[in-house]
């Protein structure tokens, strides 16, 4: 892991007791950051950029990364084996619960801010919609996956 982040072996079990610890501060930093970043994007918003068009946006930022915004493949790819590989670490599990339910949270406010109150239901929908697709394009070795999640969230959403 040290190597992989181009660091030394001793400043990182120095500062963290094993890699269970290390990989579990990485996962709640990079959700943090993004995160931080959505509930920004919320605040910003004014009464014209409350459409369709910039709540699909948003919403694909949260699910997708904001990297995933240059299209490709490898920014989505990524953030789903982070996604996917989370279940074969279970000392993650409480973290990644903690972290799903505040993107939910923030998801749900963004859709309420810009008029579009969804249930609870309606919103697992739409992340299923959004995960669903994106896989598939992955599969199908789509070179926009974001850009096929987007026209399906977008459909939803209107």
């Amino acid at each position: 892991m040290a190597e992989r982040a181009e660091l030394p072996l001793a400043s990182t079990t120095y500062y963290f007791t094993s890699l269970d610890d290390l990989v579990t501060e990485a996962v709640r930093y990079e959700a943090g950051e993004e995160l931080e970043a959505g509930r920004r994007r919320l605040e910003q918003l004014t009464e014209e950029h409350r459409g369709t068009e910039t709540v699909t946006e948003l919403m694909l930022d949260l699910l997708l990364g904001v990297r995933s915004r240059d299209g490709g493949v490898e920014p989505v790819l990524l953030r789903y084996e982070r996604l996917v590989g989370a279940p074969r670490r279970p000392y993650l599990a409480p973290l990644m619960r903690e972290l799903s339910a505040q993107l939910h949270d923030l998801l749900a406010e963004i859709l309420a801010h810009c008029g579009m109150e969804v249930g609870r239901d309606r919103m697992f929908e739409l992340i299923a919609l959004v995960d669903g697709t994106v896989v598939n394009a992955l599969n199908e070795s789509d070179p926009d996956p974001r850009g096929a999640a987007r026209r399906m969230l977008r459909s939803q959403l209107e």
